[in-house]
């Protein structure tokens, strides 16, 4: 089993919740695939499956401050990973990634790596 999905095994579906960002880079991720199976795996598997977590007011005004932020100190990071990091603060969330790399460089956030 892949190390994401032991983990997942391990915390449980009661006790994730997926930002609407992440839920449209998968989306996305399967719409430019031509393998139909993927999809159906998707909708019948995940889709549902957990809690998404909307971007509202708040977790918009917190990407505008993080992002200035990042800025200031030279720590550039994409503007998806900082409104999913952004969704994570506004709701106390602790961030799972597979991409620890450019989670490591934002300012006040917990994230775990998911990867090993």
């Amino acid at each position: 089993m892949m190390p994401a999905l032991r983990r997942w095994d391990e915390v449980g579906d009661e006790r994730c919740v997926i930002s609407i960002v992440c839920r449209a880079e998968t989306e996305w991720g399967l719409l430019k695939s031509p393998d139909q199976r993927r999809d159906h795996r998707y909708e019948s598997l995940l889709r549902d499956r957990l809690v998404v977590l909307e971007s509202d007011a708040e977790c918009w005004g917190l990407f505008s401050s993080m992002k200035a932020r990042q800025v200031l100190i030279g720590r550039i990071v994409g503007d998806l990973d900082l409104l999913i990091a952004s969704t994570a603060r506004r709701h106390d969330c602790i961030v799972a990634t597979l991409n620890p790399s450019d989670f490591s460089k934002i300012e006040g956030i917990r994230w775990e790596d998911w990867s090993v």
